[in-house]
């Protein structure tokens, strides 16, 4: 969408695909030899992709080297630019002498090929090669969904024998199958039909995979050996007698592991300016904790002395799980966050209609600003310093911006025009300048929001009142039930993943800049015991996307020389 705005500004603008498929790309071991990685170490997917080994992970420097959070205000459905100024921002950091590593998430092929499209970044500011890291990429995430269906496969089958049978009373079965694609037509289904030779019917459901808890724990195990152990610990669901049934029980949990023994090693490839990048795991932020996985951030760290990272969709979202589930497990911290902010987004908070987003109006500005307030406030709660990022547009007025500017000065932090879209690394210099200032001052001292050990309620109302802004918590009595069955298989200690609009600050998509006085409804609980985080649904939130009404995948082509179209 960013990329369609600029091309009706400006006509001859270059769209992200020709951008992307007239870079001169390194060959993948050129840009090793950046990090200090030798050849040997390289699991080659042609010339531009390599899978890196988990022994390059280093802890001593993992300790020694600088994080980066890349996060965002409440996003327009389009998206702020995270991934664009993430990449800008490594751009700029290697421009002003610092070594530096983007560290991202694979894009699924549900946004690509629904609404929001791919997330290889945009313009000037891209990791390539684009079309393969929009598509099937090293075929990380078709691991996941196989592991995650095999066990499926083994739970129905295990249903069905009349010899191997451990009693799983199907009634209780909450594992769902996936698949990498938005279909709301499969979120809740019936199997097994067609007779005894086809299973045992019963009431099943697909979510997408980047809300598969293997999806989840891939991106959080520290090891091989931590993979499996969080794999046979998924809850199945209970025998007939009560009992609970864990993955580990239907004997399947070295078979998952097989399937995922390179899904595990993240992936190297390069920006526009050949400077190296790292993608692994994509689980999205509004319905699971929306960072990439512990080990490519661990190799980052190991491998540079600055690493960007972003987590998706708004600090209410993908930098509160971060810091809370991420941070926490994995025993790591930023030491600068960057708040990404749009001067568009601002006039949408406040109250523009759409087809006025691009159209100068200090007072909506004002209006919105409120938003991007509660965002700084949200990282200044964390006890972490902040710089905001305006990722420019053409249509950005110079009194917008300069209102934007005095409005975070009062909050104290800097609010830095970033045009890595347009300009690349010498768009984004000043942004680079003042994240190492915040990193080099040390004023960040990072705090969980909360105490894993308090209740499941009390985290929950944290997040709500602290982050959201909501003044309760309400839960149905689906969720009530749903809660005592958590607390009573002893997940209570373990840290929530809200599932929530990434809309609003609030449940409430048509609430937005920074609501008040209102409340947020639990509808239900699920829970992943092998990941180790319980998941609260809010409002009507779905884990198995719908495409919109007119697809991305209707506009994309690829002719008889493989030279493909319409894919952003």
């Amino acid at each position: 969408m960013y990329l369609l705005l600029l091309k009706i500004l400006f006509m001859s603008f270059p769209t992200d695909l020709e951008i992307a498929q007239n870079a001169k790309m390194q060959h993948i071991k050129e840009v090793a030899k950046k990090l200090n990685i030798n050849e040997e170490d390289l699991e080659f997917y042609g010339k531009f992709k390599a899978k890196l080994p988990l022994n390059l992970i280093d802890e001593n420097k993992v300790k020694k080297n600088k994080l980066v959070l890349v996060t965002a205000i409440t996003p327009t459905p389009a998206g702020e630019g995270k991934t664009t100024v993430s990449i800008g921002l490594t751009e700029g950091l290697n421009k002003i002498g610092k070594q530096a590593i983007a560290v991202l998430r694979e894009p699924s092929l549900g946004p690509v090929f629904g609404i929001k499209g791919g997330a290889a970044g945009g313009g000037y500011s891209q990791v390539v090669p684009m079309e393969d890291i929009n598509l099937h990429f090293t075929g990380d995430f078709s691991a996941i969904e196989k592991a995650n269906n095999l066990l499926s496969a083994v739970i129905d089958n295990n249903l069905q024998s009349k010899t191997h049978s451990i009693g799983i009373d199907p009634r209780t079965i909450v594992w769902k199958r996936v698949m990498d694609m938005n279909d709301r037509a499969l979120r809740q289904i019936v199997i097994g039909l067609g007779g005894s030779t086809n299973g045992v019917p019963r009431e099943d459901g697909f979510n997408i995979t980047p809300a598969s808890e293997i999806m989840a724990i891939l991106c959080l195990s520290e090891n091989f050996s931590d993979l499996k152990r969080r794999i046979g610990n998924i809850y199945i669901g209970k025998k007939y007698d009560g009992i609970p049934v864990f993955a580990r029980d239907l004997n399947v949990v070295g078979a998952m592991a097989l399937l995922l023994k390179d899904a595990i090693k993240p992936n190297l490839v390069q920006t526009l300016e050949n400077n190296p990048a790292i993608l692994h795991g994509g689980p999205f932020a509004s319905i699971a904790q929306g960072t990439n996985s512990v080990l490519a951030t661990k190799m980052g760290m190991s491998l540079s002395e600055y690493t960007v990272t972003e987590a998706g969709f708004g600090a209410d979202l993908g930098a509160e799980k971060f810091l809370n589930i991420k941070c926490v497990s994995a025993g790591i911290a930023p030491r600068a966050v960057v708040i990404v902010a749009t001067v568009r987004a601002l006039r949408h908070h406040g109250r523009a209609k759409k087809d006025a987003y691009n159209t100068p109006d200090l007072e909506k500005v004002k209006k919105g600003i409120e938003n991007l307030e509660k965002h700084i406030e949200n990282v200044q709660k964390f006890g972490l310093k902040a710089v905001v990022a305006i990722n420019f547009f053409p249509n950005d007025s110079e009194e917008e911006i300069r209102y934007i500017q005095e409005i975070c000065q009062q909050k104290g932090v800097k609010a830095i025009v970033s045009k890595g879209f347009a300009e690349g690394s010498n768009g984004t210099k000043e942004l680079a300048q003042e994240v190492v200032s915040i990193v080099e001052s040390n004023e960040s001292k990072f705090t969980p929001l909360y105490d894993h050990s308090i209740s499941i309620e009390d985290k929950i109302a944290k997040i709500a009142t602290e982050i959201y802004g909501a003044s309760g918590v309400n839960y149905t009595s689906k969720a009530k039930s749903q809660l005592k069955n958590i607390n009573e298989l002893g997940f209570s200690s373990m840290p929530v993943c809200m599932v929530k609009t990434p809309k609003s600050l609030s449940d409430d998509d048509k609430k937005l800049a920074r609501p008040t006085n209102f409340e947020i409804t639990i509808r239900e609980f699920e829970f992943a015991s092998g990941a180790g985080f319980v998941i609260p649904i809010l409002g009507d939130t779905m884990r198995m996307p719908g495409l919109p009404s007119v697809p991305a995948a209707e506009g994309m082509d690829i002719d008889d020389n493989g030279i493909i179209t319409g894919l952003s």
